[in-house]
């Protein structure tokens, strides 16, 4: 069945307000994990048009890259390590207005100036993390905290 996302004007609230109840409604039903991520990144990609969106599934010891919409990506992260692996670790969002000021920050890409990662926490365990990048410095801000928590919220299920 062919999706289509309804991408609103306006302000970046109102953007997410419109495109959350749309991905709810294309993972609704779904049981394949892999098919809901993929959905979602695609969603957020073009919806704000962010350089990078994507996930990192916990595999073992390290995160593992897994669905995502940009240019390719580390394939593997440690815990603890870059922005990702450190969200990881902490089992919280991070908010990097410029990732060059972070420490150890991964460049998968040197043109990624600023990141948001946020945990994906399934009974208390932290099983990956949806990382999204700007090639603009400060792009996020507690309004993308506020609605990506939200939307990692909805692949708790899973």
């Amino acid at each position: 069945m062919a999706e289509d996302i309804l991408i609103a004007k306006g302000s970046k609230e109102e953007q997410y307000r419109t495109l959350l109840p749309q991905i709810k409604s294309l993972i609704d039903g779904e049981t394949d994990l892999i098919a809901n991520l993929a959905n979602i990144a695609a969603a957020l990609k073009s919806t704000f048009n962010f350089f990078w969106v994507g996930f990192y599934l916990v595999k073992d010891d390290e995160l593992v890259l897994g669905p995502f919409q940009g240019p390719v990506a580390c394939t593997r992260i440690k815990k603890g390590r870059g922005v990702c692996g450190t969200a990881w670790q902490e089992a919280k969002t991070l908010v990097v207005p410029d990732v060059d000021l972070f420490p150890g920050h991964i460049a998968c890409s040197s043109l990624s100036r600023s990141e948001i990662v946020v945990p994906i926490v399934r009974n208390g365990v932290v099983v990956g993390v949806l990382d999204v990048d700007s090639d603009q410095l400060a792009t996020f801000d507690d309004t993308d905290k506020l609605f990506l928590e939200e939307i990692t919220t909805y692949l708790s299920v899973f």
